[in-house]
């Protein structure tokens, strides 16, 4: 198979910094050649300590933003709910566009002020980006902060590309009128997106999901595959066996040799090159 047949993939970690064994397993798998990016919660008070950590393996790949209205870190902050009512405040339109916006850009501004940089990407945590209002009111924020830019954040579009798995209307419906503004303004993004699953099952299993989303990765375009590794389980984290778990089987030889036989290559969504680290 030529490098050009080759399929190509972003395996993106997402939760950088939500505890200390995420943030290693991380750094670990990134040092591995293992992933191509990784999504922080800059809420997190890990985030000023975490950063050095990841800025070893800058290179190698995309360090984004993980919009977060619904983990500990934003109900603390005030902003926050539980899934259930972040989905249902958006579908009614109660939340104010304005705020929205403001607590985007203090979620970037935290971001950039440890990294010194602006982010690769912009996605969102349980994928509150594309919900009706904070899609639009990201949309605001994309252009004001990064639209005269010469390299713009590339958007994660949560379109499902694995047979089998029912998107909720609201993600599936986002997803395509995200998509939409992104095409007209010919802003980056990066999708459809696999890796979604139950969070149970063993080791093994995982393996066999991760086959099947290699094996039905598009031709012609790269996609995403959202993980979300560990080196451990915390016990105050509802999917940290899960984590531990999908740790096991990125850092393992057997995810290497699926990639290759199903002639995947992997990518940075940035388009910058995957620097081997030294």
């Amino acid at each position: 198979m030529t490098q050009a047949e080759l399929k190509r993939v972003v395996v993106c970690a997402d939760d950088y910094a939500l505890n200390a064994p995420v943030s290693q397993g991380i750094v670990a798998l990134a040092v591995l050649g293992r992933l191509s990016a990784t999504s922080v919660m800059s809420l997190s008070p890990r985030w000023a300590e975490d950063a050095a950590a990841l800025r070893d393996v800058r290179e190698r790949m995309d360090v984004g933003v993980h919009l977060d209205w619904t983990s500990s870190f934003a109900i603390a902050a005030g902003h926050g709910s539980d899934l259930g009512t972040v989905m249902a405040r958006s579908v009614l339109r109660l939340y104010n566009a304005q705020k929205i916006q403001h607590e985007m850009e203090r979620q970037l501004d935290a971001f950039e002020a440890q990294w010194q940089a602006a982010p690769d990407h912009i996605d969102g945590h349980q994928h509150i980006q594309q919900f009706a209002v904070f899609r639009d009111a990201l949309a605001e924020v994309l252009m004001r902060r990064y639209g005269a830019n010469d390299k713009r954040p590339w958007l994660r579009i949560s379109r499902v590309a694995q047979p089998g798995f029912k998107a909720g209307v609201i993600s599936s419906f986002g997803a395509r009128a995200l998509h939409q503004w992104a095409q007209h303004h010919a802003w980056p993004t990066v999708g459809p997106l696999l890796g979604a699953y139950g969070f149970g099952g063993s080791v093994d299993d995982y393996a066999r999901q991760m086959q099947g989303w290699l094996a039905h990765l598009p031709a012609d375009t790269p996609a995403l595959i959202m993980c979300h590794p560990a080196v451990s389980a915390q016990p105050d984290d509802a999917i940290g066996t899960a984590r531990k778990r999908e740790f096991a089987y990125l850092a393992s030889h057997d995810f290497v040799q699926q990639m290759f036989d199903a002639g995947v290559q992997l990518v940075r969504g940035s388009g910058k090159p995957m620097t081997e680290i030294n």
